[in-house]
């Protein structure tokens, strides 16, 4: 009985805990806590240049702000390819215990990825689309599932290393999906219709 009982224990546990011994909910978190934060850029990205341009001009003239305008269709195609890009980081760490080299990059990159909205909107003095969900979800989640991974015996790359390749790879993944989304939303050939912006702020 205590033989059938410990099987059954052991493989609740696997359940629980996935694979290597590390909560799903590190793995797969990423992307539950990557949802929270871009819903919030969803809902205020959207015109948040054009509204809030009078304050953005005082405090950085400099800053063309009127390109950093994006439609809701931008918004949303660049943010749901960000999202399937996302899926399948956390896939892997899912897959290798939190041992992949990318998923930790990429856990890392959301981390740094929290502190640039903060610094954002010190510098430009106000609100700034995901600022919001930056303190309360992504850095406090970054914390947490990096100290889960050490607690199972996870290690991490060299935190140099890490943190380098973390911030090469953002600005070529937004740059890509920023891309993508406009050749998707943009206007086609020979259309009159007003060139959307391309830039946005995450």
């Amino acid at each position: 009985m205590r033989k059938g009982g410990a099987a059954v224990e052991d493989s609740t546990q696997v359940r629980h805990t996935g694979t290597g011994g590390v909560p799903a909910a590190v793995t797969w978190g990423l992307l539950a806590a990557w949802a929270l934060h871009d819903a919030e850029e969803l809902a205020t990205m959207p015109g948040w240049a054009r509204r809030a341009r009078p304050r953005l001009e005082r405090r950085l003239p400099g800053v063309p702000w009127e390109r950093l305008d994006v439609s809701r269709a931008h918004a949303t195609v660049a943010i749901g390819l960000m999202g399937g890009a996302v899926a399948a980081l956390s896939a892997a760490g899912a897959r290798t215990g939190g041992r992949s080299p990318a998923f930790q990059a990429a856990l890392a990159a959301f981390g740094l990825h929290g502190v640039a909205h903060l610094a954002q909107a010190a510098v430009t003095g106000g609100y700034t689309p995901g600022v919001v969900t930056s303190p309360l979800v992504v850095i406090p989640f970054t914390v947490w599932a990096r100290r889960r991974l050490r607690a199972a015996g996870v290690e991490a790359p060299r935190r140099a290393a890490l943190t380098a390749g973390a911030v090469a790879a953002v600005p070529l993944l937004l740059a890509g999906v920023h891309a993508a989304a406009h050749a998707l939303t943009g206007p086609r050939p020979g259309s009159s219709r007003r060139r959307p912006a391309r830039d946005r702020w995450y």
